[in-house]
This record gives structure tokens, C-alpha cells and sequence, in this order.
């Protein structure tokens, strides 16, 4: 198979699909890799690196997506890559298609087929691809939030672990898996005072035995996100439902309870966010203010941290990309569930039932069985 690696385009973007070794093994595999030149700099990776390993360095994304078979990409390709996409072409990424109906629409039209990182479910129906970019973007939320805090960056003026004599920041976390559990890790290493809200009960009891004393997990409702609004500091959204749109859990109203200058990370802005105020922004610019709350909603957290995300990444997905090279799509699907549950779009048709029914839109339920 002809794999493809471009740059990535997305505004503020430092991550690339595939490391030197992961060309090694797909090279010694007896498939061919083409990587765009410069696509590993945002990372550290030199060209010269994956040339030494076995890729054919290509001037153009152009030139990469007439070529390959498949695509290797972090993001969900643009709308001038979405114009490169062919008919049967593979890119394997993440879409989250569910918080953006255009890119969906334009994805399906170009007859390519969609296979989402985010949506890849292994046997303990866990997300393994998902993992290390929530892990990342979990740390990352209270990094951002402890500095948006700062009263030059219009937030209250809060150090988050505080200091002898003066209280720690108070910080709400609603979502208590990947991203929620590694927010809370950091908050409390920070010494600030920690709220995990989630709704499964053997989550909480879980976060109960590991997490430190300065970490109190509660069962999520409406009633109990409005009494401790108004306490919050640094709010992180932090919930995920696998291939659908977030639910708003603080609507634009609740603001209101709000201290001035307190600050919203919202993780899941990249499934449309669970903050109804939320809008998605960039590293370049990433936070705009309603009614005196700070909001920072990144699409590209990871992306910041180009050189970490970018190892953290393809440790994982390597074995997929090899498993769908050497099978071939549609017997990887058949042999490996975890590849059929991956596939959002197949050949012009949508395949994930989340997104259908987010959208209206017509589904084929052929992967569902597999």
C-alpha cells in the first residue's frame, strides 16, 4: 500500500501522522511511504530522519494525496485538503465529525472513507487513540487555566495552589474519565481545592481510592453544577460521549453565578463543547470573554505541544495503520472490530450511527455487526 503523510495545515498545528520508526516498520512491511517535506519540523523530526528510515520525501501535499492510498493525518483535513481527497482514498485520523456538519457533508461527497482515531473502540471498549491526546489535553487544561487565571490575561488574579495564609484556587471538573482524571491530578498537584462531577457511581468510587484528599468526587446533576459555580474559580469541561455531541452541561444563563474573571476550559469544544457559550478557537487566539467568564476553547490543545502529543500519538496508532495496510480496509474490518467501530464514513456513505442521528442524515449500518 502507498501511505501519505502531509503537513498539517490546521492553524497552530505542530503534530505529524507518524514517527521514523513507524516509516521503518510499514517500509519493512513491503509498503511504500511518502511524507511531505517539512510535514515532522512543528515536532522535531527532520526530514533527513524519516529519509533514513525508508520514506520518499515529496515536495506537495498535492503530490501526496494523488499518490497514496492512504492518508496518515492528526486533524480532520481541511477544506483544501478535502478538495485533494479521491474517491476510495483512506485517511486515517480525527474527525469528530459530530461537532461539524460541514465537514461531515464535504468528507462525504468526496467518496473518500473516514477512519476516526476517536471512535476506534478495542475489546474493553475503551478508546485506545483517543487516550493519549486526552491525557495530554487533561494536563494541559489546568496549565492553561492556572494562567488565564492571571488578572494581565483578564482573570481573577488567582494562584491556583494559593500560598501560606491565602486560599487555593477552587476548581469544578465535570467528566471524570481521561481528560477529567488527569485535570484533577495536576489541579491537586497544584494544591488547589478539586470537584470531579461524573455520572457513573463506579467511576467516582474508583477516583475516590486514587486521587489525594484535596479531590472530592460527586455525583453529577444539574442542582449540584449550580451550587458550585458559583464557587469555581477554573471550571474544566471534560465530558465525552464517544462519537456524538457533547451535552451542555452550563448553559449561557449560569454565567451569571459566575465570579468575574473566573475561566471555562472546555475540553470537549471539540465535539461542539458542553459549555453553550463555547465556540472553538486557536492557540493564536484562544480566549474571548461572556458576560466577565473567561472561555478557552482550543480545538488543538495537543497541538501546542507538538513534540510530546506527536510521540504520544503514534505510539498508538502504529499498530492500526500496519494492520490496515497489510489486510487491506475492508479485511481489517472483518477480522478486527476495533477497525469496523473506527470508520465514520465509508466510500461516500455514512457509517456511524452518533453522527446520523446528530445530523438527520441518512446511515448504513454496515460496520455495527463486524
Amino acid at each position: 500500500m502507498i501511505i501519505g503523510v502531509p503537513k498539517e495545515i490546521k492553524q497552530d498545528e505542530y503534530r505529524v501522522g507518524i514517527l521514523p520508526v513507524g516509516v521503518e516498520e510499514l517500509t519493512r512491511a513491503g509498503h511504500k511511504v511518502l511524507i511531505e517535506a517539512g510535514a515532522g519540523l512543528g515536532s522535531g523530526i527532520s526530514d533527513e530522519e524519516y529519509l533514513e528510515h525508508g520514506a520518499e520525501l515529496v515536495p506537495s501535499a498535492q503530490q501526496i494525496y494523488a499518490r497514496a492510498e492512504m492518508i496518515l493525518k492528526v486533524k480532520e483535513p481541511q477544506p483544501e485538503e478535502i478538495r485533494l481527497l479521491q474517491p476510495g482514498q483512506i485517511v486515517f485520523a480525527y474527525f469528530h465529525f459530530a461537532a461539524d456538519r460541514q465537514l461531515t457533508e464535504a468528507f462525504l461527497q468526496s467518496g473518500a472513507t473516514a477512519v476516526a482515531y476517536e471512535t476506534l473502540r478495542d475489546r474493553h471498549g475503551r478508546l485506545p487513540l483517543l487516550v493519549p491526546m486526552s491525557e495530554v489535553a487533561g494536563r494541559m487544561s489546568i496549565q492553561e487555566g492556572a494562567k488565564y487565571l492571571e488578572r494581565p490575561q483578564m482573570g481573577r488574579g488567582i494562584l491556583l495552589g494559593g500560598v501560606p495564609g491565602v486560599p487555593p484556587a477552587e476548581v469544578l471538573i465535570l467528566g471524570g474519565g481521561v481528560v477529567g482524571s488527569n485535570a484533577a491530578k495536576v489541579a491537586a498537584g497544584f494544591g488547589a481545592t478539586v470537584w470531579i462531577l461524573d455520572i457513573d457511581l463506579d467511576r467516582l468510587r474508583y477516583l475516590d481510592d486514587i486521587m489525594p484528599a484535596n479531590v472530592v468526587e460527586i455525583y453529577c446533576d444539574r442542582h449540584t453544577v449550580l451550587q458550585l459555580l458559583p464557587r469555581a474559580d477554573l471550571v474544566i469541561g471534560a465530558v465525552l460521549v464517544p462519537g456524538a455531541k457533547a451535552p451542555v452541561l452550563i448553559r449561557a444563563e449560569d454565567l451569571r453565578c459566575m465570579k468575574p474573571g473566573s475561566v471555562i476550559v472546555d475540553v470537549a469544544i471539540d465535539q461542539g463543547g458542553c459549555v453553550e457559550t463555547s465556540r472553538p478557537t486557536t492557540h493564536s487566539q484562544p480566549t474571548f470573554i461572556v458576560d466577565e467568564v473567561v472561555h478557552y476553547c482550543v480545538t488543538n490543545m495537543p497541538g501546542a505541544v507538538g513534540r510530546t502529543s506527536t510521540f504520544a500519538l503514534c505510539n498508538v496508532t502504529l499498530p492500526w495503520a500496519l494492520q490496515i495496510a497489510n489486510l487491506g480496509l475492508a479485511r481489517a474490518a472483518e477480522k478486527l472490530p476495533p477497525i469496523a467501530s473506527a470508520i465514520n464514513i465509508f466510500q461516500g456513505e455514512l457509517t456511524n450511527r452518533a453522527v446520523a442521528e446528530t445530523f438527520g442524515l441518512p446511515f448504513n449500518p454496515r460496520f455495527e455487526s463486524a
